[in-house]
């Protein structure tokens, strides 16, 4: 004869204690997570080392150059300006970091592991745009205002910075640049796909300045104008006081635009993230 089975409880055994200390997790958890996978990879470190390589080699190139170059030479500006070029081409590498920094877990299939540990995909989300933002944004500046106080120093003739100029050629670039790169961190949490969400980004960032260079159409001139205005090209080259066109943003106008596409595009990747399936 069998013996009958007694019945298991539904809730927790009565008087049991786990040997493992439970505690509920938090945003700290997830950051810390995020923190140790991106610092990790190697992705990160190329990303950032053509980056630093960049930005700081083209700085200090252009600033050699014109080195005992007077204010008119400049044409009026000062020697921040020079700092562009270098910027322009490293957002390309913060573009690439901050779209590997999701797509790539798609496509390795990490995600799964990701949302096992951490079940809240806004967290998840959020911990990712923290980290990467912080990391970009402190690259950006240290090597940003390397570049400046080279190029000033090198530059003995031109025009001294004010102070808001300094703020906005350090600071003000490197938030600018940061939140380009979380944009792009979105995007490829939305496309899901890192070759897909890079060339979306890099259309984004080439596209409409290329696209208003063959307006020559005097009837597309309002919308020629429009796409110079609000080209990231331009709005990067405002925070030097250097901008394409003669309307459009000015002073910090470029940090705010930036910052209200990518506070948007992550609404809509938290809303997204709830109804997909990993």
């Amino acid at each position: 004869m069998s013996t009958p089975q007694t019945p298991v409880p539904a809730g927790p055994y009565p008087g049991y204690t786990s040997p493992i200390p439970v505690k509920p997790t938090h945003l700290g958890h997830a950051i810390a997570s995020e923190w140790t996978k991106i610092r990790s990879v190697r992705s990160t470190m190329w990303t950032l080392g053509v980056f630093v390589l960049l930005v700081v080699g083209i700085g200090l190139l252009a600033g050699f150059l014109v080195s005992g170059s007077s204010e008119g030479d400049l044409g009026g500006e000062s020697a921040l300006a020079l700092g562009f070029f270098g910027l322009l081409l490293g957002t390309m590498c913060i573009i690439t970091l901050g779209v590997l920094t999701t797509a790539s877990e798609y496509g390795t299939g990490m995600i799964r592991t990701t949302m096992t540990a951490c079940p809240s995909r806004g967290r998840v989300l959020a911990a990712k745009a923290i980290v990467f933002f912080t990391l970009a944004f402190v690259v950006t500046l240290v090597s940003a205002g390397f570049v400046a106080l080279v190029q000033v120093s090198l530059v003995t003739e031109a025009r001294e910075p004010t102070g808001a100029e300094w703020l906005k050629g350090t600071v003000g670039v490197s938030l600018y640049i940061a939140l380009l790169g979380l944009l792009s961190l979105v995007v490829g949490s939305i496309i899901r796909h890192s070759a897909g969400a890079i060339t979306v980004m890099i259309a984004a960032v080439l596209a409409p300045l290329v696209i208003a260079l063959f307006m020559f159409a005097s009837s597309l001139e309002g919308l020629r104008d429009a796409l110079f205005e609000y080209s990231i090209p331009n709005q990067l080259s405002i925070f030097y006081a250097n901008s394409l066109s003669e309307s459009g943003p000015s002073g910090w106008d470029p940090l705010w635009i930036i910052l209200g596409v990518t506070a948007v595009a992550f609404a809509g990747a938290v809303a997204l993230q709830e109804q997909r399936d990993v």
